[in-house]
């Protein structure tokens, strides 16, 4: 049985609930991105040109000869990783909503090879993240909070920042 333009919309990707007789557009209107929807390796690596373009965390010296933890055996080599690193904390403080340098130095942390002992899990350097999280403060990007849940979150500087990066990803 043809029913006309419903079997021509049909064929065109649109969908018909067999209980009712509405029909749903193939399409959706434009909406932002949520940054939880998206591949965090994706978001982050965007994140980190968007920060790079902006010069908002700029590279301290020393940063070419720190380990980023006592269980890693070398410095990270990668030439652009205090962006990544700071891309991916704004990540963090946008999902957890209040984080403070412990709960990221968790985060970051990994586990040590410790020769003929069974390995253990130790934390990640707080030089680092705390360095970050005061360039990210003096950007205006976070703020401390003080209260029930110590730490920093984001300004709405900050989420606009975010969601700007988000909705460029496609």
């Amino acid at each position: 049985m043809n029913t006309g333009l419903l079997d021509l919309q049909l064929s065109s990707g649109g969908q018909k609930n067999p209980k009712s007789k509405i029909y749903k557009p193939p399409f959706l209107p434009l909406t932002m991105k949520d940054i939880t929807s998206i591949e965090p390796q994706k978001y982050n690596a965007a994140l980190a040109t968007a920060i790079k373009k902006e010069g908002l965390f700029p590279k301290p010296d020393w940063a070419n000869f720190v380990k980023t933890g006592a269980n890693k055996a070398r410095p990270p080599f990668e030439p652009d990783f205090w962006e990544h690193r700071a891309a991916s904390i704004l990540r963090q403080i946008y999902l957890k909503k209040i984080v403070g340098v412990e709960r990221l130095r968790t985060r970051y942390g990994g586990r040590k090879d410790r020769g003929m002992k069974p390995p253990r899990f130790i934390k990640a350097s707080g030089k680092i993240i705390r360095t970050i999280l005061q360039q990210a403060e003096s950007a205006g990007l976070v703020e401390k909070v003080k209260g029930k849940h110590c730490g920093r979150q984001l300004t709405p500087k900050g989420k606009e920042f975010l969601e700007k990066v988000a909705s460029q990803i496609s």
